[in-house]
């Protein structure tokens, strides 16, 4: 935090920016705390098509919210029939390109036709307004058309990734009483075929209340089809209208449920609403990612998560942008297919994760350097804390250093953006979030609620209510305020520690889980991951603690290293010492272990959970349903038994 180097948007960047000096985001960040119902009302009429205003922007019992109360809109009818009646209609609004490299460009005028038409099929089997869907789909079109699609009729959508279990899929079923499932014959994902529909089946031999399944054809194989229960989609549309009108929905009709991954317990069933959320979502698009009328914007995350749900498919709708969707891996076949989609469609905003910038770091420079990534102009990181070292290799390798960067905070629950650089206004320092954006209040706090001192780790929370709040756990209220509004009265708790430096920058450090205590020093994860992969030869690295009879907590590291990074056996006492030199010695790890790979899921996420019980307990027990390569435990474990 000390140590880290200011870098400041360039002028031609800020000249063009929507918000273009550390004056202006100021002025917006004041403007909103001081007349909170004024700032997000003005937000709301200059971004969002209303039926009806609302009669009061705000209301309040805690720990329950409404946002633009009264008010008549629809989400589907902002991402597509707001853009006919202008030049984007036949502006791309979706370019999509599949593994084996099949690609499709939709117009917002084709997109609203096959939204119209998909809306009409659901029409068909009698949902409407209150009823509920699951999606469970690979990354293709017909994803953002079922949920647009179920959006524009008021049905509550839950998309379900597609790397999830029978067992995790049935559980989601069961707990949303889901109608009808939405699902393909499969998908593709580095090179194999993902068998989505048998899986469904499996799940769905259990779920009494779904009538009805609806199949995309992807893939082309073979699938069992239930007589009066499963269609396919091509199917059903052949006899269906293209017109069909959005539904008037009260601004706080449930859009979507997201579930969490149900690694421990009954997953919690995230609950967001209509209005607030597009409001907040759309202005974020602005703020976060500065579009602009000529830009193509790729997301690489997947629609399964909250990250696409918000910056894939309705923020880069609402405000008329070109999206980009890829449904494969981004390594596959070769370690520059992110490169190749970036050249190939002139790219101008990545959007990504710093666990994929670290394998990107891996595979080596060789990849991103034979493509000519001319067209980025902004840079964003998204899904866990980003490690110094890995942004400046992001900035020099990726944005030759002209790309700002934006490293961007939020949660499933926060719906959108909340802790993020303006990119035209607020200099960036690697490794750190920088600022809240408007209307948001955080602050870093001990357990009663008071302010730490900047530079002392504390709690991350929220003092104040903002439009894209998630409001509920789905059917579990108290849960809801217990988990994340009681523990601190009167404020959201994140569940992220975090620092504050002498310049009021947020330095999130990860779930206050991954935080360990050797011999009475609070370490996060974070610090020691970025002291690690700070050495030339590291490419990735993951730390977790073991108890110690000792020291209370041990410090177990999982390391990568470069290609060509010399010998691991030689390397673990420089990287002790190193961990040493870099922290102190009292945060040297007990342990090294060299690994080809990580535990990931398929968002890029490196699941520390499961190396916790490797090194505890010699054995995975938890869910793996997220994980992206089954094998890469099973290697793990097998060092682990030759080491024991």
């Amino acid at each position: 935090m000390k140590a880290s180097k200011r870098y400041h948007p360039s002028r031609e960047f800020s000249q063009k920016a929507h918000v273009r000096s550390m004056g202006a985001y100021r002025k917006l960040y004041q403007q909103a705390l001081d007349t909170p119902e004024e700032f997000w009302g003005a937000q709301a009429e200059r971004e969002i098509h209303w039926f009806q205003k609302w009669s009061h922007v705000f209301e309040w019992n805690p720990p329950f919210a409404k946002w633009f109360v009264g008010a008549k809109t629809n989400i589907s009818y902002n991402c597509l029939d707001r853009h006919l009646s202008t030049w984007r209609k036949n502006r791309a609004a979706i370019i999509w390109e599949g593994e084996p490299g099949d690609q499709q460009v939709l117009t917002y005028q084709e997109l609203h036709r096959r939204v119209c038409r998909f809306a009409n099929v659901l029409k068909g089997l009698g949902l409407k307004a209150g009823d509920t869907s699951i999606i469970y789909m690979p990354m293709i079109p017909a994803l953002p058309i079922a949920m647009l699609a179920c959006a524009r009729l008021g049905i509550a959508h839950s998309v379900v990734f597609g790397g999830f279990s029978a067992e995790a899929l049935k559980t989601r079923i069961q707990d949303l009483e889901a109608k009808v499932v939405i699902t393909a014959d499969g998908g593709w994902r580095r090179g194999r075929e993902i068998h989505l529909k048998a899986t469904a089946d499996e799940a769905l031999a259990d779920c009494p209340t779904v009538k009805d399944v609806v199949v995309c054809r992807r893939t082309g194989h073979e699938v069992a089809m239930h007589a009066g229960r499963d269609h396919w989609w091509h199917e059903l549309e052949q006899s269906v209208s293209e017109v069909c009108e959005a539904e008037v929905l009260d601004s706080e009709t449930p859009l979507f449920v997201l579930y969490t991954s149900g690694t421990t317990g009954k997953p919690k069933g995230i609950v967001h609403t209509t209005g607030g959320y597009m409001v907040e979502v759309a202005c974020t698009m602005k703020w976060v990612f500065d579009l602009r009328e000529e830009d193509t914007y790729w997301c690489a995350a997947d629609i399964g998560w909250v990250t696409g749900h918000s910056y894939i498919v309705y923020g880069p709708l609402m405000e008329g942008a070109t999206t980009v969707i890829y449904e494969g891996a981004p390594d596959y076949p070769q370690p520059d297919r992110i490169w190749r989609i970036i050249e190939k469609y002139k790219v101008n905003i990545l959007y990504t994760s710093p666990t994929a910038i670290r394998a990107f770091i891996k595979n080596g420079e060789q990849w991103p350097r034979k493509h000519d990534l001319s067209s980025l102009r902004l840079l964003g990181s998204v899904g866990e804390p980003i490690n110094p070292a890995a942004w400046e290799w992001y900035h020099k390798v990726i944005g030759h250093e002209r790309c700002p960067i934006v490293d961007t905070w939020w949660q499933t629950e926060t719906g959108s953006i909340m802790i993020s650089p303006m990119p035209g206004a607020i200099p960036t320092k690697p490794g750190s979030a920088t600022v809240p954006l408007p209307g948001i209040v955080a602050d870093v706090v001990d357990l009663d609620g008071n302010t730490v001192e900047p530079g002392k780790e504390g709690f991350l929370i929220i003092r104040r209510a903002w439009p894209a709040m998630f409001r509920t756990l789905y059917r579990d209220p108290q849960r809801y305020g217990d988990q994340y509004w009681r523990r601190i009265p009167g404020n959201y708790l994140t569940g992220d520690a975090a620092r504050r430096d002498k310049d009021g920058y947020f330095w999130i450090l990860g779930r206050v889980d991954d935080v360990m205590n050797v011999s009475g020093h609070r370490l996060s994860t974070m610090e020691l991951e970025s002291a690690l992969v700070r050495h030339p030869a590291v490419a990735e690295a993951a730390v977790v603690a073991r108890p110690h009879e000792i020291t209370g907590q041990a410090v177990v590291a999982f390391v990568t290293l470069k290609h060509g990074g010399g010998d691991g056996k030689d390397l673990v006492e420089e990287l002790r010492s190193w961990v040493g030199h870099e922290i102190g010695s009292f945060a040297k790890p007990e342990q090294i272990r060299f690994v080809e790979s990580l535990p990931k899921t398929r968002s890029g996420k490196i699941m520390r959970r499961l190396l916790r019980e490797i090194v505890t307990t010699d054995k995975v027990a938890g869910d793996i349903t997220t994980l992206e390569d089954l094998s890469v435990i099973s290697r793990l474990s097998s060092q682990q038994e030759e080491e024991s």
